[in-house]
């Protein structure tokens, strides 16, 4: 089976616009995240999927200066953007992931990975149903067939904006799970939305990348027990909605 990880991006945030490559110590965000996805086990291809837009220029041309493999489709329709990508890169498995998690932990994605394709009759699997990782650890996994289903039938705008959703509100269509993990970490957020998001994981990498390039979930629970006032950056942030 062949696993390919599909990372969205774009530049046109409406919270906090360009932020994918917004600079710490003097490299993007996207590049510490490619970084870390990078020591994947299961993961074949990594390809970013931006969009058609001219503002989406300065993605194409990070990729291109990197080696990294990219795809440019519709920026509303996301769902047609991840199925003509998987068709594209001959993907059996895709690995969807936000460009938004640049401290993602490979450890937690290769769980959810490892899970799906050792039970290996599940359409979707994530970390995110019942969640107990830190939003910004999100993974999702579900099989080319799937996306082709959802592709040609999901009409809702919420489906075609949000790629998975057609999913995980059809159980009775798809053979879906979740992954938890030992402990409940869901009231930490790590993802980048905004520009208190921004601080903290400018703290974090400042923090731990010096020591570790490749520091863990807790690893980064620990750094953020030291340092109590971190909790308050983006404390009052709330997650968009569906």
């Amino acid at each position: 089976m062949r696993v390919v990880a599909i990372i969205q991006a774009r530049m046109g945030s409406t919270r906090l616009p360009g932020k994918i490559l917004k600079k710490v110590n003097g490299r993007p965000l996207l590049s510490y995240q490619l970084e870390r996805l990078n020591d994947s086990t299961f993961i074949d291809e990594f390809v970013i999927a931006t969009t058609r837009e001219e503002q989406d220029d300065e993605i194409v041309n990070f990729c291109e200066q990197q080696n990294i493999s990219y795809y440019r489709g519709s920026e509303t329709d996301v769902l047609a953007r991840y199925y003509e990508t998987a068709v594209e890169f001959n993907a059996d498995a895709i690995v969807r992931i936000t460009s938004d998690c640049p401290i993602i932990d490979v450890q937690v994605v290769d769980k959810t990975i490892g899970f799906f394709l050792e039970y290996g009759h599940f359409d979707y699997v994530s970390n995110t149903l019942e969640r107990t990782y830190p939003r910004g650890l999100d993974t999702e996994i579900f099989t080319i067939a799937a996306l082709e289903k959802a592709y040609k039938e999901a009409s809702l705008e919420r489906d075609r904006e949000h790629v998975t959703a057609y999913f995980y509100t059809n159980p009775n269509i798809f053979k879906i799970a979740n992954v938890i993990n030992d402990f409940d970490f869901s009231n930490f957020r790590w993802t980048v939305d905004t520009i208190e998001d921004f601080e903290l994981i400018k703290n974090i990498i400042q923090a731990l990348y010096v020591k570790n390039s490749r520091f863990t979930l807790q690893d980064t629970v620990n750094v953020m027990k030291e340092n109590p006032d971190w909790f308050h950056i983006n404390a009052h942030i709330e997650q968009k909605k569906l």
